[in-house]
């Protein structure tokens, strides 16, 4: 991938893809491997209804 897409269903699921296949082992490395801030992406997410749990390695729904 060589970007992360712009809308937030297409971005959670990239993030969501390139965690669980292990190309990145933390949020954190994958947004310093495309050059993003990572509290600027989980505070984007958090208000288009996403949220980053670390123990499951994803961004989920806020009601979840």
């Amino acid at each position: 991938m060589d970007y992360l897409p712009q809308d937030p269903a297409m971005l959670v699921s990239a993030i969501n893809m390139l965690l669980r296949d292990d190309e990145f082992d933390t949020l954190e490395d994958l947004c310093g491997y495309y050059d993003r801030d990572v509290e600027e992406m989980k505070s984007y997410l958090l208000s288009e209804g996403y949220v980053y749990h670390e123990a499951q390695r994803q961004m989920r729904p806020v009601d979840c």
